[in-house]
């Protein structure tokens, strides 16, 4: 069996499906009571309190940071899952000293001192954070937001997911660090363009200040997380914007495009 956490996330969800498609038994957690494919365990548990989640039985778990995610790795340990996959950050290594980046290499030393096979994923910044333009864009036709013409490789989900899957999976993956990025670098204004021709409608592009940016980031995320989103949007570092091959040397081919996102996720902007 296959635990995965955080399974009704933009990553959890896609990997969740792959894993029954691959013929796995699957229990996905979430906080709350959650829809899964058909076949899959559902679990409710919250992983501030890493007694309530159930891993009897196990094999493997894909460990979605939340909660005292320290405390499921010794879990883990604790009731014989032999490896863990853990989601982190590309951040851990292109901007180190931030807090929050500090604690997720805490948590992978963690990970690689617990005994376990573990693999390390570190994605860059997601394709699905356009979603945050969806309201504006069904009611508007208007993308708002700031350093229109600066971009990085983001990178879809669903290439996250398989590329999870595929640790989980296979042994030859053990030990291994993987930054994950989409293909190519790409700016607010062409992710704006990608949703138009997914929507076969024109979409207008508002560029917004920094400081418009952070007022409006600030309702949703700590003022200083803003401001540390904000720094890596607006001045990538070279390793920020470094297309890397490791979705390819996982899969097998090149990682999808940002208009592939859009393309499937254009109900969403409708």
């Amino acid at each position: 069996m296959i635990v995965v956490t955080g399974a009704t996330g933009n990553v959890g969800r896609p990997l969740t499906q792959a894993l029954a498609d691959a013929g796995e038994q699957v229990t996905a957690v979430s906080r709350h009571a959650a829809e899964v494919p058909e076949g899959v365990r559902h679990v409710a548990a919250d992983l501030a309190d890493p007694a309530s989640l159930d891993l009897a039985g196990a094999k493997a778990l894909f460990l979605f940071p939340s909660g005292d995610s320290a405390g499921v790795i010794r879990r883990a340990a604790d009731n014989g899952v032999r490896r863990v996959v853990l989601l982190s950050s590309l951040g851990v290594t292109t901007r180190p000293f931030g807090t929050t980046r500090i604690a997720m290499r805490e948590l992978e030393d963690t990970l690689k001192e617990s005994g376990l096979d573990w693999v390390v994923l570190r994605p860059g910044g997601f394709a699905s954070n356009a979603l945050w333009w969806a309201e504006s864009v069904r009611t508007q036709r208007v993308v708002a937001a700031p350093f229109g013409d600066v971009g990085v490789p983001i990178i879809d989900p669903a290439d996250i997911a398989e590329v999870a899957a595929a640790c989980l999976l296979n042994d030859r993956h053990t030990g291994g660090t993987y930054e994950l990025t989409g293909p190519e670098v790409v700016t607010p204004r062409q992710q704006t363009e990608a949703i138009a021709a997914a929507l076969g409608e024109p979409v207008r592009f508002h560029e917004l200040t920094r400081a418009e940016a952070h007022a409006g980031m600030s309702q949703l995320m700590p003022s200083e997380l803003a401001d540390d989103t904000l720094d890596i949007l607006g001045a990538p570092t070279e390793a920020e914007l470094r297309v890397s091959p490791d979705v390819e040397t996982v899969l097998g081919r090149t990682p999808r495009a940002f208009a592939d996102w859009a393309t499937r996720n254009a109900p969403a902007f409708r």
